[in-house]
């Protein structure tokens, strides 16, 4: 190879790096599930793993059926909170939003499905998985 051409592959190689990086996952409270599906399905693609290292909320947890389970691991700092899906009313208030539920329930995978309903299901109190249960579930991210 000549030396010229020595930067245009190193370019490459570092435009390619991306597509093995892992994206951080922490403090994230959540919001509008279609946002997040669209966030995630980006994410799928790019063929980056996801380290959750901190607290994943509400809308955030839908990466855990979007997202392979194979490129998601977890650290010990990882909390998933759960709870029913709705939507706020002109008076401030919120109401349950079953079309929002059935994307949830749809879009989990069976293992955290299971988990949920053990744990009472999908409704307005949140349901804390982390730690052993966590770790049962999804690798660590093999680092301190």
């Amino acid at each position: 190879m000549n030396k010229g051409a020595l930067p245009f592959v190193l370019l490459l190689l570092l435009g390619i790096a991306p597509a093995f990086s892992a994206v951080r996952v922490s403090g994230d409270l959540g919001g509008q599930i279609g946002e997040y599906l669209a966030k995630y399905k980006a994410i799928r693609v790019s063929g980056e793993q996801v380290e959750i290292d901190g607290v994943c909320a509400s809308a955030c947890t839908l990466l855990l059926g979007t997202i392979p389970h194979n490129r998601i691991c977890v650290t010990p700092q990882a909390v998933l909170e759960f709870h029913g899906a709705w939507d706020p009313t002109p008076w401030g208030g919120q109401v349950v939003s079953s079309a929002g539920n059935h994307i949830l329930w749809s879009t989990y995978p069976p293992e955290i499905r299971a988990w949920i309903t053990r744990h009472g299901g999908l409704g307005t109190q949140i349901i804390y998985l982390r730690g052993p249960q966590l770790l049962a579930l999804y690798p660590s991210c093999g680092r301190p």
